[in-house]
């Protein structure tokens, strides 16, 4: 059995966001073939090119992460019609300086939820645009626009919804192969 180590960026940074709930019920339903770890950009200061020349530690470790891990799952939410600045900000940070893109080749995946009936679609869109721009692979199937209603996530990661929990499990298995396949064509290293 191949582990792969998947890396997930949780778009907000609030303690008690509804998407730091789907992301913990993602890691209990994700395939044992995925090792699931948080990537935290809390600290991270705004980015400009001027750090290009030495970048703070904080920005070391982040780009470290992501080199660390084999695939990245985004779990978004979506502010304005878009995401949230401070996700973006940690795209820059693991994207620059130019010919040191963290996410170039490295597979990965949308998923987000919001009380909005559309979920995060429009978030989610954008984010899949900046990631073409970084040159990831993208699982583009299935599509999962959650909409959040009180009490369907736990506060530790239970979804209490037979329908969604199936629905989730099975985006990550699709997750899971998706990851596989891409490693398999383009390995981390090449």
């Amino acid at each position: 059995m191949t582990t792969h180590k998947v890396g997930y960026l949780i778009g907000s940074l609030a303690t008690a966001s509804i998407n730091r709930k789907l992301a913990k019920a993602l890691v209990k339903l994700a395939p044992a073939e995925l090792e699931m770890s948080e990537i935290s950009f809390r600290d991270l200061p705004l980015y400009s090119y001027d750090y290009d020349p030495d970048y703070p530690p904080v920005a070391k470790a982040f780009k470290a992460a992501i080199a660390a891990v084999d695939a990245v799952l985004f779990i978004t939410p979506e502010y304005n019609r878009s995401i949230p600045g401070a996700l973006k900000n940690a795209i820059d940070w693991a994207s620059r300086p130019y010919g040191t893109n963290s996410f170039a080749r490295k597979p990965s995946a949308v998923i987000g939820t919001s009380p909005g009936a559309i979920g995060t679609a429009i978030a989610q869109q954008n984010l899949r645009s900046v990631l073409s721009f970084c040159n990831s692979p993208q699982m583009n199937a299935p599509e999962a626009y959650i909409q959040f209603t009180p009490g369907l996530i736990t506060d530790d990661g239970e979804v209490t919804d037979a329908s969604t929990a199936e629905f989730l499990r099975t985006f990550m298995q699709d997750y899971h192969i998706f990851v596989a396949r891409v490693r398999s064509v383009l390995p981390k290293d090449a």
